[in-house]
C-alpha cells in the first residue's frame, strides 16, 4: 500500500478532515499530514507521544483478537476534533482527525473500503 498517496486521497474525502498521517512503532509520522491551512492543536512532541499511545492502545486491542476478532478502527471524539485510528500493514498506524462536525461515519467507511 503507498501510505503517502492513501494520505492524500484521505485529505481529498472532505474539508472537515485536518490530518491524515501513517506514523510508525516510534510514534513518529512516516507518511501524510496537516491539511493546509489548519492550525496544529497539539505540538510535535506532543503528537508523537500521542501516537505511542494510541499504538500500545491497538497492542491491548490485538491481545483480544483471537477472541472477538480483528479490530478495524477505533474513534475519540474530544471537544475540538475526532480523531480515528485504524491498524494498517507493517506495524503502521493511521491517524485521521476531523472538525467535530465531520460526518465520520462515511470518512470511516470511505476508507476501511480503501484499506481492507
Amino acid at each position: 500500500m503507498e501510505f503517502d498517496r492513501l494520505c492524500k486521497d484521505i485529505l481529498g474525502l472532505d474539508p472537515k478532515i485536518r490530518f491524515a498521517g501513517v506514523c510508525d512503532e516510534s510514534g513518529a509520522i512516516k507518511y501524510g499530514g496537516q491539511r493546509e491551512g489548519v492550525t496544529n492543536l497539539l505540538s510535535p512532541d506532543e503528537t508523537k507521544r500521542s501516537n505511542l499511545q494510541a499504538m500500545a492502545r491497538w497492542a491491548l486491542r490485538n491481545s483480544l483478537s483471537s477472541k472477538v476478532g480483528k479490530g478495524k478502527y477505533a474513534m475519540t471524539e474530544y471537544e475540538k476534533i475526532k480523531r480515528i485510528t485504524f491498524p494498517l500493514e507493517q506495524n503502521h498506524l493511521l491517524l485521521v482527525t476531523t472538525e467535530v462536525d465531520a460526518d465520520h461515519s462515511k470518512v470511516i467507511g470511505d476508507i476501511l473500503k480503501w484499506i481492507a
